[in-house]
């Protein structure tokens, strides 16, 4: 108790500073000797998690037109605090940390500012946009935003949540918990006894209620709404909705307002109205598919916010690049303004205990990511509707074991009230997961039966087979875990395996619904199997083992996917997640790319900056490419994309197999080191390889020219390249550093070029790309080149200072600073030369026939654009439907925009 009252003094702390203080405390006279190692350890543990998350208050982007209000507002007693009370009362009794409670009532004040003041009664209207990360607690941050809302005056809020039943029930649940105070579900029976049921924020005070038009069984229906219509007399209270992202809801709920408005006046339509759209990226946007659907949603969207004369929207999202997209201009006189964030974009920062990308594919790989590599011949990632689920990879069987035996460790650990899931996401189709469903039940079945028999027999049990290969996954997984003593682990076995369920959640007729109110004494334990549906939202109490089988270009898609991020408090050691060499790579990329549009976001706040200005720098960033094709793709019309390289890494990440192409590629590297050596160039010769300076510009532009990656990578596009160097030839890409790249290994493959010795590098690459003829780098870095090549050509003083600021940065954010760097740090240094970097890669790949076709090494190069300071800093590169399908590929078009086969 006494390092903890220490620790809530000081806070908030790091790991270190909390270890720190029971290290001190240790060393007293009162302590000495008494406090086991331990022990010692396990308080460190619960300190860090109460008093050792700290987090940050993330940037904002407003209009020029911005006025706050909120201070006067509150200064004059104008709103109260009734909601909002309420709900931080309840997230302090969840044990959220008292930082970042703080934190969440300070950016929720932040959002609530931007939005209309509803004691403003002239007719107004605001777009904004609020970006988070997966899993990180958007759901939490908007229902203090609906609190506070309330509080203010808006009287009618509506949520629409997804595409999915399951989502919206989950949502209307968490708003009955943390906003109306009742259990909307049993508000729907006829029983008085239940309809009473008091739940969540109601329990601290009841002396007012929401009204709800929705509950946790049913979506909005305009005959239940009329029948509440007295309950929402003179507004006294808010009103609210939780609906889904469906057309026949949003029609049904547009008619409805338009026949309650006549028979009210226009009482209602006068009200101030909050929409929040959760997963504002999904569905919502105006994009060019045929498919009515979804442009339908946009448009009723767009109506339903233009019945009210003071309105606000606010989209939600981790994955904001959709919405950056959107023209500003395309507002239509029938549809008012479209959902372009032209009021705010506010950037969330996630505290520093979030379980995301940086910790699971880059500080903690080896510790949480296992490679999924024996599901080719038994279920391949590209399938058919109808593909046989006979056995399971091998693999798989392992997860589900890994599963068991870290739910028993949570039990040890005195996990057993917390639920506990799995995540299986390997098919699009719902009938492929009805087999794999079918299966893993088997074998979760088989694993029950062995425990049943034999589980109670010490250490005789291991003879059983089945109970043997949970000890070898035990042994390699988590034998050094806390609280994973063998024994007591066998001993938890059969009361995991009693409750462990085996689920599939999609759209068939055979899903369950993800129930965790059944809990009581001993949580839920449940193994779930879906696609889609699993993919946007939905929130998997406990998720402890990840099998991931999927895989997408579009940085969106990928990122929903991905729901094993979140929080794991007292079980983010056991967690796992089981996914392909090429996923890993992904997600290590696309956290980069995220991570840097939030570094974009701050520099653009300190920039006074717009976001109208902010979505012009998004779309130039040259990974937007790829998530600007999902909201083009059914255009069949050219459209120009202005892709900006400057502070950029670009790599020949893709590579025609082409033996001619592969050869013109040698010889141009070979006239470029030619060419330079022919100038007299002094080289320095660095660890990694032979580097020239200040080469002029008109060398590498000849060699950029001649070489050919993949078509389908636009971002190595020779037009592309000389568009943007021509621009900019004569000032600061004049001169270039160039480094002939050797591998350090001895064993490496020698070779040179005009002389120059370059050993290759091993890459991995990828099966499926070279059956299609291009040889694609895979591996879980997914780069050509390797860390730090960015720093070639620097000074010690360059790279220091460069350093030393992202980890201030890091620190001022409460963000942990990971051991690698990102690349954009040492690109950005004003002042910098470019970089171009070739180098030999000696593909390493397990199939024979298909490394018979390839030569022994190809060609590859990387290059470090620096900042730029010429107008506009981008060029334009237009791109049209076949070209996309060249990028892309036909089913992967397919399946985003239609969401999934379910």
């Amino acid at each position: 108790m006494t390092a903890m009252y220490m620790a809530s003094q000081q806070g908030p702390h790091t790991a270190q500073s909390i270890r720190d203080i029971i290290g001190q405390l240790r060393s007293t006279p009162m302590f000495s000797g008494k406090v086991e190692d331990d022990d010692a350890e396990e308080l460190a543990r619960l300190i860090e998690e109460k008093y050792g998350i700290s987090m940050g208050l993330g940037a904002v982007v407003d209009a020029e037109d911005f006025r706050p209000w909120l201070h006067d507002a509150r200064i004059n007693r104008e709103i109260g605090d009734f909601y909002w009370s309420r709900y931080r009362r309840l997230l302090n009794l969840k044990g959220l940390p008292k930082s970042v409670v703080d934190a969440t009532d300070e950016v929720t004040d932040r959002v609530l500012d931007r939005l209309g003041n509803p004691k403003n009664m002239s007719p107004w209207s605001r777009r904004g946009m609020v970006v988070g990360h997966v899993q990180s607690g958007k759901t939490a941050n908007y229902t203090g935003l609906i609190c506070k809302a309330a509080d203010a005056g808006y009287r009618l809020i509506v949520v629409i949540a997804g595409i999915h039943n399951n989502l919206r029930n989950q949502t209307q649940a968490r708003i009955d918990e943390g906003f109306i105070g009742r259990d909307t579900g049993r508000l729907a029976h006829a029983n008085k006894a239940q309809r009473q049921k008091i739940i969540g924020v109601g329990t601290f005070d009841q002396r007012e209620f929401p009204v709800s038009l929705t509950n946790t069984l049913r979506d909005f229906n305009k005959a239940t709404a009329t029948t509440n219509t007295s309950q929402i007399g003179q507004y006294n209270v808010p009103v609210v909705l939780v609906i889904k992202k469906n057309p026949s809801t949003l029609k049904n709920l547009v008619e409805w307002l338009k026949e309650h408005s006549v028979h009210q006046g226009t009482q209602m339509v006068s009200q101030p109205m909050l929409l929040i759209d959760d997963e504002a990226d999904n569905a919502s946007i105006n994009t060019a598919y045929s498919r009515d659907e979804v442009t339908r949603i946009n448009g009723q969207i767009r109506e339903l916010l233009s019945l009210f004369h003071r309105s606000c929207y606010v989209g939600y999202t981790a994955t904001p690049f959709a919405n950056i997209f959107i023209d500003p201009d395309t507002d239509d006189e029938a549809l008012k303004q479209d959902l372009f964030p032209r009021h705010f974009i506010i950037g969330l920062d996630a505290p520093s205990n979030y379980f995301g990308a940086q910790k699971v594919f880059l500080d903690a790989r080896d510790r949480h990511v296992r490679l999924i590599d024996d599901n080719e011949d038994i279920l391949p990632m590209k399938h058919k509707i109808d593909h046989p689920v006979d056995v399971l990879p091998d693999t798989l069987v392992r997860a589900v074991r890994s599963f068991i035996v870290a739910r028993a460790i949570r039990n040890v650990r005195g996990q057993q009230a917390s639920h506990a899931s799995m995540l299986v996401n390997a098919s699009r189709f719902t009938d492929v997961q009805g087999r794999l469903r079918s299966r893993i039940a088997d074998v979760v079945d088989r694993i029950r039966d062995a425990v049943a028999v034999d589980g109670a027999k010490g250490r005789v049990a291991l003879r059983n087979p089945e109970i043997a290969d949970l000890h070898a996954v035990w042994e390699t997984e988590y034998a050094d875990a806390e609280g994973a003593d063998w024994s007591q682990v066998q001993a938890r076995l059969h009361e995991v395996l009693i409750a462990a369920k085996v689920v599939e959640v999609n759209a068939s007729k055979r899903s369950q619904a993800l129930d965790y109110d059944l809990g009581g004494e001993h949580g839920v334990t449940i193994i779930a199997v879906g696609g889609f549906s699993l993919s946007r939202g939905l929130t998997l109490e406990g998720l402890t083992v990840s099998y991931f089988l999927r895989n997408s270009m579009m940085y969106d898609t990928l990122m929903q996917m991905g729901r094993w991020f979140g929080y794991r408090p007292g079980y983010e050691d056991l967690c796992r997640v089981w996914i392909p060499a090429d996923g890993v790579g992904w997600y290590a990329h696309i956290h980069e790319a995220m991570d840097d549009l939030q570094a974009q976001l701050k520099r653009m706040e300190l920039a006074k900056a717009t976001p109208e200005q902010f979505g012009l720098a998004v779309r130039s960033h040259p990974e937007s490419l790829i998530v600007t094709a999902r909201n083009k793709m059914g255009s069949g019309r050219e459209f120009p994309m202005k892709v900006g390289l400057a502070g950029k890494l670009v790599e020949t990440t893709r590579i025609r197999t082409d033996g001619v192409q592969l050869a013109r590629n040698r010889k141009a590297g070979e006239d470029l080191a030619k060419a330079i050596v022919a100038r007299g160039l002094t080289p320095d010769h660095p660890s990694r390889g032979t580097l020239y300076k200040s080469v002029p510009v008109n060398l590498v532009r000849d060699f950029l020219r001649a070489f050919r990656a993949d078509a389908a990578d636009p971002l190595t596009d020779p037009r592309l390249m000389s568009d943007y160097i021509d621009a900019r030839s004569d000032t600061e890409l004049k001169e270039w550093d160039v480094l002939f790249a050797s591998a350090q290994k001895a064993d490496a493959p020698p070779d040179e070029l005009a002389g120059i010795r370059m050993r290759a590098f091993g890459r991995s690459v990828g099966d499926v790309d070279l059956r299609q003829n291009v040889l694609a780098i895979s591996g879980t870095s997914r780069r050509v080149g390797s860390p730090g090549d960015e720093r070639i050509g620097l000074s010690p003083d360059q790279i220091k200072d460069a350093t030393q600021a992202f980890r201030e940065e890091r620190i001022r954010e409460g963000k942990p600073v990971p051991d690698t760097l990102p690349p954009r740090i040492f690109c950005e240094i004003a002042g910098r030369r470019p970089l171009i970097i070739l180098r030999f890669v000696a593909p390493d790949i397990a199939d024979n026939e298909l490394k018979r076709k390839l030569p022994g090494v190809v060609l590859a190069w990387s290059i470090c654009f620096p900042p730029s300071n010429v107008q506009g800093g981008t060029v334009e590169y237009v791109v049209n439907t076949i070209r996309m399908r060249e990028m892309f590929g036909e089913e992967e078009i397919e399946e985003e925009a239609l969401g999934d086969s379910e």
